[in-house]
């Protein structure tokens, strides 16, 4: 674990607001022109490793951590997608570099505590409820680790969702009516379909993809889905906040199928936006990342391999609930 904050030089303590702390990284990255998720996915040199998982587990990092993983400048060592603890390098025989500096990720716990809203003539009940704490704790790249065991990236055997027809599957599979025509790619939702250019107009048939993925991800929104409200007019600071959903659950849908290159079309209002909103809520991009997971999760178990793999990302829309506990949606799911 992290230290969990720090003392003055008069012995006052402050405890660590992680929650600022992650939001002014992000903050940063925006000011300086890029949205951070982009970086690990945005160029074929990385060749395109998937999303970060730990070396020991094999579990994939979720929500917020595909964020904060992505900040850090190792993300794209060696198109290695691994991270480990101390102790799970430690275990294995495996040294951490001396000097090496770790990188912060973070979970929910859950801890009970007394209802104090509840009457005090029932207090003997012994009612209690339920609050999310983020904790945090260390990291290390594969890059910065010795002895760890070269990266072997998964056979198309083992990830035959991987295939150049994989968006087509997950939008037939969706029940999305799509369009073609016109100059933008949008969702509509009093009509519940997809409005497309016309493939040519695409740089490449990733671009297409990673497009009719991001506009898929707006469709999940649908009430009959995971029923997000989507009723807000173009340029406010609620569509902006969908817009940063869709497009952090195209990434992550993008690095699990295999798409090297990622087409956004969000433009500098957007990240505007993204920055005004993040400077008045240190709570957003985590309430974001844990919706763009939940998005992504559902556009994947439409793909009949990636589901029969990951039975657990599978939600049946009528069983989903109507919003995700940050602890469910952002947990590092027993990665760490």
């Amino acid at each position: 674990m992290s230290k969990s904050g720090h003392r003055s030089p008069n012995g006052d303590y402050t405890p660590r607001d992680h929650y600022v702390e992650v939001t002014n990284q992000i903050i940063a990255a925006l000011e300086a022109g890029t949205p951070p998720w982009r970086k690990p996915w945005d160029t074929r040199k990385a060749g395109n490793p998937g999303m970060p998982c730990n070396a020991v587990t094999g579990m994939r990092y979720r929500g917020i951590n595909v964020v904060t993983l992505a900040i850090s400048p190792l993300a794209l060592a060696a198109a290695d997608p691994r991270w480990a603890t101390y102790k799970q390098a430690a275990e294995r025989g495996w040294q951490v570099r001396k000097g090496a500096r770790g990188t912060t990720a973070y979970f929910f716990k859950r801890i009970q505590v007394p209802d104090a809203r509840q009457n005090t003539e029932h207090a003997e009940d012994g009612k209690t409820r339920y609050i999310a704490l983020l904790r945090a704790f260390t990291l290390f790249h594969a890059s910065q680790i010795e002895d760890i065991p070269e990266f072997a990236p998964p056979s198309a055997a083992e990830t035959p969702w991987r295939v150049s027809d994989a968006a087509e599957t997950i939008v037939t599979n969706s029940g999305v009516t799509v369009r073609i025509g016109g100059e933008r790619a949008f969702y509509a939702l009093g009509t519940d379909h997809i409005q497309m250019p016309p493939r040519h107009v695409f740089s490449s048939a990733e671009g297409w993809s990673s497009t009719i993925l991001h506009e898929l991800g707006h469709a999940t929104g649908h009430p009959s889905r995971l029923n997000r409200d989507l009723r807000n007019a173009f340029g406010s600071p609620d569509y902006a906040r969908e817009e940063l959903r869709a497009e952090i659950a195209q990434v992550m849908v993008c690095a699990e199928l295999g798409i090297g290159e990622c087409e956004f079309t969000n433009d500098a209002a957007y990240i505007a936006s993204w920055l005004e909103t993040l400077r008045s809520d240190r709570k957003e991009i985590f309430r974001a990342a844990a919706d763009a997971q939940r998005i992504a999760d559902y556009l994947l178990a439409l793909h009949p391999d990636y589901a029969a793999r990951h039975l657990d990302t599978t939600i049946p829309a009528e069983a989903a609930p109507a919003a995700p506990s940050e602890g469910q949606a952002n947990s590092a799911l027993a990665a760490k």
